[in-house]
C-alpha cells in the first residue's frame, strides 16, 4: 500500500520495495552467459575469417558485445527491470569471461 506525505502543498508518494525471484535472476543471468558465450564464438570465429588483428579485433569484440547487450534491451523493451536488475549488469555481466572465448576462436582461424 503505497503512502503519502504532505510537503509543501505536493504529494509524494513512497513506493513499496521490488522483491526479485532468486532462481528468476539465476535463469536469466545464465541464459545471458550462454548468449554472450555464443556471440563471443561466433564473432570471434568471424574476426579470424575476415583477418582482424591487433587493436581492431579487440574493438570488435566489444563492438558485438555492446550490439548484444542492445538487443536484449530491446527484446525486453521497457519491461527489462522484470528480467535485470540494471542495464549495467546487464553490459558488464560475462563480458570479460567471453572476452576470453572470443581470443580462443579468433586466434584458432589465423593458425590454419
Amino acid at each position: 500500500m503505497a503512502t503519502i506525505a504532505v510537503r509543501s502543498g505536493k504529494q509524494i508518494t513512497k513506493k513499496e520495495p521490488i522483491a526479485y525471484s532468486e532462481l528468476a535472476l539465476r535463469q536469466n543471468a545464465g541464459i545471458l552467459e550462454y548468449c554472450r558465450t555464443s556471440t563471443s564464438a561466433l564473432s570471434g570465429s568471424t574476426a579470424g575469417i575476415i583477418g582482424l588483428t591487433g587493436l581492431y579485433g579487440f574493438a570488435f569484440y566489444f563492438l558485438t558485445a555492446l550490439i548484444l547487450t542492445v538487443l536484449l534491451l530491446w527484446k525486453a523493451g521497457s519491461q527489462w527491470p522484470s528480467y535485470f536488475t540494471s542495464r549495467l549488469a546487464l553490459l558488464t555481466s560475462g563480458l570479460f569471461g567471453g572476452l576470453f572465448t572470443y581470443i580462443l576462436f579468433w586466434t584458432y582461424p589465423l593458425t590454419i
